[in-house]
């Protein structure tokens, strides 16, 4: 009785599994990163008595927008595709008469139910397709719980110290290899694979990236205070530090990351201020001015000194300044003399007596051109058959000078040959042609 029934199982699986199947995910939320797929069936259909996770061959499974769907044979991925539309299986281990041709089936088909029927009559392989969601998931907030060191540099002060940041926002991130996901993270999931399953963990790893993307961000010479605009640069930081963990393991990267607000302690922001403020100092035309200011508010003050009266005031000021050993007139010199002994720019060497200029626009002081390579040309007259002579007949065609060789001038720009020169068939200038019309 058990052959029977299991030779009976194996020719009534083998023939229900000849249906080709359609494929298909339900549009993926943004909290569901991998789903198996599902068969479509409907009471009009045939195909309800076919064997779970077993895909005959020819089978139609549809990838959508956002989407990318792998194929799972007996535990290996076989397939992948990424592309929008219609995928069509045919390398499928289960044979069907529908597809590939009537007799090639058959013949496949009688081999399967021999198959079948060793084991029991059960189905020897298991098939799944499973869908991947590839768009951008949002919404991840993130906070700093504890100060995290940015480092502040500022070059035209010379200031290089470390500060402690807070700082709150937003990032995304996206499956960008589907394969590593699968073989790393969500594995033969039979439903979904949501976010809260890994996002705990991303989010940690993510805060404990954030201090070196930070010091990648400080070397830039970025304050801190200017981290909301320089998004990008720390997605990139992030992405380089995170790179181990995330893209070569879970094929997973930073799409986005988003700042709302950044803070350093009061104490921080102050000590920045003050160290600025004090570096200004060192030009003297500033501390000179300021000390001018502070000088002003001390004589308002001492004029409005109803206690000891505007003279004694006067005096103390007066005797305070004498003791510091600086004045502004000192500093207003120091500046002057700076700025006197600051080197100026050298001026435009003239051009050499023997320069000449060629016909592309350079000026050259040897024989041939270092642009273009034309010769220096000669003095004398050019010959209507275009040789350069000195004396009064041309040796090349026997041709007699000219009472004078006509006198160019261009029309575009007014550049003008040599007197007694031909000129080019273009102006190095502006490039227009020469012709009769630029006869002088």
């Amino acid at each position: 009785m058990g052959l029977l029934k299991a030779g009976i199982g194996a020719l009534g699986g083998a023939l229900a599994d000849q249906w080709r199947e359609y494929i298909y995910c339900e549009a993926l939320s943004e909290n569901v990163l991998a789903v198996k797929g599902q068969k479509r069936t409907s009471a009009r259909g045939s195909n309800t008595k076919g064997t779970e996770n077993v895909i005959s061959n020819g089978s139609i499974v549809a990838v959508n927008e956002g989407q990318c769907m792998i194929i799972v044979d007996q535990g290996k991925v076989v397939d992948l595709c990424a592309e929008a539309g219609e995928y069509v299986y045919d390398q499928s281990t289960e044979p069907s008469m529908l597809y590939g041709g009537f007799g090639k089936g058959l013949l496949e088909t009688f081999k399967n139910i021999g198959k079948r029927f060793t084991m029991g009559g059960e189905a020897g392989s298991d098939q799944r397709v499973y869908f991947f969601n590839t768009k951008e998931i949002l919404g991840n907030k993130y906070g700093t719980p504890s100060p995290v060191p940015f480092r502040v540099i500022d070059q035209n002060i010379g200031l290089d110290i470390d500060i402690a940041i807070r700082c709150h926002g937003e990032y995304s991130y996206k499956i960008t290899d589907p394969m590593l996901f699968y073989t790393n993270v969500c594995g033969n999931v039979e439903g979904a694979y949501t976010r809260d399953r890994i996002d705990s963990m991303l989010k940690s790893e993510l805060m404990t990236a954030l201090q070196p993307a930070f010091a990648k961000i400080s070397a830039m010479g970025i304050r801190y205070s200017a981290l909301p605009g320089h998004t990008m640069e720390i997605a990139d930081a992030l992405n380089e530090v995170l790179s181990k963990k995330w893209s070569e393991l879970r094929g997973i990267s930073v799409a986005s990351f988003g700042i709302n607000a950044v803070n350093a302690s009061e104490e921080d922001e102050e000590m920045i201020k003050n160290l600025q403020r004090t570096a200004v100092m060192r030009d003297p035309s500033m501390a000179a001015a300021t000390l001018t200011t502070a000088q002003a508010d001390a004589m308002r003050a001492a004029a409005s000194n109803t206690a000891t009266g505007p003279m004694f005031a006067f005096a103390g000021m007066n005797m305070a300044a004498q003791t510091g050993g600086v004045n502004a007139g000192d500093l207003y010199n120091m500046a002057a003399q700076q700025k006197a002994a600051a080197p100026t720019a050298a001026p435009a060497a003239a051009p050499a007596k023997d320069s000449w200029t060629c016909s592309c626009g350079h000026v050259n002081t040897g024989k041939f051109c270092t642009e273009c390579g034309s010769k220096k040309p000669e003095d004398g007259w050019v010959c209507s058959c275009g040789a350069v002579n000195k004396g009064k007949f041309c040796p090349e065609c026997g041709a007699k000078k000219p009472a004078g060789v006509p006198q160019y001038k261009c029309d575009k720009c007014g550049w003008e040959p040599e007197k007694g020169v031909k000129p080019p068939k273009f102006c190095p200038e502006c490039g227009d042609p020469f012709d009769n019309g630029d006869i002088i």
